[in-house]
Formats: structure tokens, sequence, C-alpha cells
């Protein structure tokens, strides 16, 4: 198993913040099946203010260009991803379009 975490902005925009939190109470269930067949085994999100941290466990076989791959071909993943674009913002440094950059691990104990 391997560990990734991931940040991302939202918006900063309190009634956004609010609709991001809500839909994510409320997942869609092929958003959650095409994360659990990308080889992710666990995932949670994290917020302080407009800041989202993501920890990801994942299979050994798991890549994000397969992930992303699958993404493409899921009409809902799609949906879900438009739709989120709208409460996200890009990372400062990011590449355009980029919306969750992995962050580096400087510390283990």
């Amino acid at each position: 198993m391997r560990r990734y975490a991931l940040a991302l902005d939202l918006q900063d925009n309190p009634d956004l913040i609010k609709e991001y939190d809500e839909y994510h109470r409320a997942v869609w269930p092929d958003v959650i099946h095409s994360i659990q067949d990308s080889g992710i085994l666990s995932m949670a999100i994290y917020r302080f203010s407009n800041r989202l941290f993501m920890i990801m466990d994942v299979e050994e076989g798991f890549s994000f260009e397969k992930k992303g791959e699958m993404d493409a071909n899921n009409e809902k993943v799609q949906e879900w991803e438009t739709l989120m674009w709208k409460y996200q913002r890009a990372m400062p440094g990011s590449r355009p379009g980029e919306k969750w950059v992995i962050m580096d691990k400087i510390f283990e104990l």
C-alpha cells in the first residue's frame, strides 16, 4: 500500500465553501465507485478555511495516469469534476487546469 497527500484551494467565498462541504456529505455513487475501481483503498479530505488536504491510501498497482484515463471516460465523473471546479481554484505554482497537487512528505515519525 502507498499513501499520497494532496492539496487544493477553494474559492475564498463562505457560501461556495458551504455548498462544497454539502456536496461532499453526499458524494455521487458513480464517483465513489470510480474512486474504488481505480485502486484507491481509502480517501479522506480535510478543510481549513479554503484550503483542502486529501490523504489517499492506494493499492500497489495504482497510478494517477490510469485514474485520469478512467475519469476521462466516465461521464458522471466528468460531470462531477466540472461542477466541483466552480468551487475550486488552482494552487499557487500548479500547472494550468491542474486541481489537486501532490504534496512532498518532509517528516514522518
